[in-house]
């Protein structure tokens, strides 16, 4: 979720301890919903931002993927042979207010947010999911630059 001037939303995860706690909305699909349906209802779920709070910018025409490294796969059931996570990423334009964004709506997933450069993302997302957001700061530049109207 970008803000009108450029930097997007992160959010510190709960519970996250050392020097990577900070990551973007992120969610699964439920049975019956595509994934732009997906994409909202997480963004309302976990940072109290509607759908009428933001425009929605761009959807990857792909799927991205990252593995979890093998400290966390010990701690999952698995679910097929794939132990990581796919995901389509969706980038909103936020044109709400920071009052708007709510973390205490439903059971908290983030403790703090704030909105900071895209390209600095990356460098404070958890190391396994660094390649993905790589690659989502790369998709997704042109929006960093502030909304062109």
């Amino acid at each position: 979720m970008f803000h009108r001037e450029g930097p997007v939303f992160l959010g510190k995860r709960y519970g996250a301890e050392g020097p990577y706690q900070w990551q973007m909305p992120q969610g699964g699909m439920d049975r019956g919903e595509t994934a732009v349906e997906a994409a909202y209802r997480e963004l309302e779920e976990e940072v109290g931002v509607r759908a009428e709070h933001v425009d929605l910018l761009e959807e990857t025409s792909d799927w991205l993927y990252y593995e979890f490294p093998t400290h966390v796969r010990t701690k999952m059931r698995p679910r097929g042979r794939y132990m990581g996570q796919k995901q389509k990423w969706f980038a909103f334009r936020f044109k709400g207010r920071d009052s708007d964004i709510r973390l205490d709506t439903h059971t908290p997933e983030f403790v703090d947010w704030r909105w900071a450069p895209l390209e600095s993302a990356p460098g404070l997302v958890i190391p396994f999911k660094r390649p993905t957001y790589e690659e989502v700061a790369k998709r997704f530049k042109k929006y960093s630059v502030g909304a062109s109207k």
